[in-house]
């Protein structure tokens, strides 16, 4: 059993593990070493946060407090030496480690064009990546008119769909030929092109960036096509790159990450990472449900309570997360492998789906827009369950005899073992103790289970869970 566990990292990773490890039989000491002047935060939620939806007190992680751990925000690590099994930190101390676990996370990608490459970027030019970066877009989004996004990935649509709902023209410039193209097909990114010009985002495509010029009026934006565009302030959503800087100096085995293996050790054994700076099995993570399985593991893992426990990569289910748009896009959506085909598309609508089948099993999907059957769809590639022979079911979310969209299935017909929370892997079954154990609210159940902490894209499923048993009790009452 580890005695002394010291966590580079506060954010989402880093936090977690810091909880799996208190929550767990043992007398060690665990501490925390954050280099952001923050208690953890949900960084999935900064884009809710930019629209103006919640407040900051919303984006605060359950975890940022957890008791008995030593938590130091504001501390950069500056140095591992291995030899000691030390960390030296920004403000001189030197930290001794039993076991030491690097959650450093990623950092935004700063394009390397005219104008971005003196350093500090200009004032009206925010990445988006940290809470920090959220606070300083919303300040220069007060009183502004117009809005650039550079990136039409996932988080660059959620930010340019936050910034127009707070009244500002957005237009995202995307240098490939549709949007999200590592998760969507070309006619995928067309429906969710239209979708977005429907709520105020204008798109522009196939035109990369060749320099950006900002003063105290303004962004300007040159392109290859020769256009220049102009706004108010310019966000950066051009990926993100493991930090990996801390393990480099350190010696530590990298890649595109820092390598680790089943049991998320590098090649130090008394050094672990996970996260968005490990790679596992030739694989980086970039989403919270990988990253908190490899906490839950890797706690198992230091306190004993499962010695043999192994982190084995779950099939990853992207969401979009903005007002107005419903997309869920798994596996390989956008073909590859050799499989049945079947798409749907409807773009007056705004909807759009494709399955690929293989083996009578879900390898791949896409749905966007308003679709009953994506909870069932996600379930079946989860779980690598059988597909029904009706595959139109699937696909629109009714049969082709059908009258009318059937609803949604009941919770009653929805059997336990099905999971409702997938950044957590909380199954119905869970959301159903936990309320006959007292939680009676859809905010008491998720503190309980962590259901809707992670992404959030779960949330109205847990709410709907609550209102049927809620229901359900009133009835058994009343009779």
């Amino acid at each position: 059993m580890t005695a002394r566990v010291v966590i580079v990292g506060n954010g989402m990773a880093g936090a977690r593990l810091a909880g799996e490890l208190r929550v767990r039989e043992g007398d060690r000491k665990v501490t925390v070493l954050g280099a952001e002047p923050h208690r953890a935060y949900n960084r999935i939620m900064l884009s809710t946060l930019l629209a103006g939806r919640i407040g900051e007190p919303d984006v605060e992680l359950t975890e940022a407090a957890v008791h008995g751990v030593d938590l130091r925000i504001g501390v950069p690590v500056t140095a591992v030496d291995r030899s000691a099994r030390e960390v030296r930190t920004a403000h001189g101390e030197r930290i001794s480690y039993d076991h030491l676990v690097l959650a450093t996370g990623s950092r935004a990608v700063v394009p390397p064009l005219p104008g971005l490459d003196r350093g500090d970027l200009p004032e009206r030019v925010v990445p988006f990546r940290t809470l920090d970066d959220c606070r300083r877009i919303l300040a220069a989004a007060d009183g502004a008119h117009s809005a650039l996004v550079l990136g039409g990935g996932l988080l660059g649509l959620e930010a340019a769909r936050g910034l127009a709902t707070r009244g500002l023209a957005t237009t995202v410039v995307h240098p490939t030929g549709h949007l999200m193209e590592r998760q969507l097909d070309p006619a995928a990114g067309a429906v969710l092109a239209g979708t977005l010009a429907g709520l105020g985002v204008t798109i522009q495509l196939a035109v990369p960036a060749t320099g950006v010029a900002a003063d105290a009026d303004g962004v300007r934006l040159d392109l290859a096509d020769g256009r220049s565009l102009r706004a108010d302030l310019l966000v950066l959503s051009c990926g993100v790159r493991p930090d990996t800087a801390l393990a480099e100096a350190a010696g530590l085995t990298l890649r595109r990450g820092v390598v680790v293996d089943d049991r998320l050790r590098t090649s130090d054994r008394r050094i672990s990472a996970i996260g968005d700076c490990a790679e596992h099995d030739g694989a980086l993570t970039g989403l919270v449900a990988p990253a908190w399985a490899q906490a839950r593991v890797l706690a198992d893992v230091l306190t004993g309570a499962d010695p043999l426990a192994r982190y084995r990569p779950r099939p990853v289910v992207t969401r979009l997360k903005a007002a107005g748009i419903d997309l869920a896009a798994m596996g390989d959506a956008v073909g590859g492998e050799p499989g049945e085909e079947l798409t749907f598309t409807d773009p007056t609508r705004g909807t759009y789906a494709r399955l690929r089948i293989r083996d009578e099993r879900l390898i791949g999907a896409i749905l966007l827009g308003d679709n009953p059957a994506v909870g069932t769809v996600i379930q079946l590639f989860d779980r690598g369950h059988p597909v029904p022979a009706d595959r139109r079911t699937l696909l629109l979310g009714r049969s082709l005899g059908a009258t009318g969209a059937a609803p949604a299935a009941s919770p009653a017909l929805m059997p336990d073992a099905a999971t409702v929370c997938q950044c957590n892997t909380v199954t119905k079954g869970a959301l159903v103790r936990s309320w006959r154990s007292g939680a009676r609210t859809a905010g008491a159940v998720a503190a309980a289970t962590r259901a809707g902490t992670g992404c959030g894209g779960c949330r109205d499923a847990v709410g709907g869970i609550v209102d049927w048993l809620a229901e359900a009790e009133s009835v058994e009452v009343a009779r």
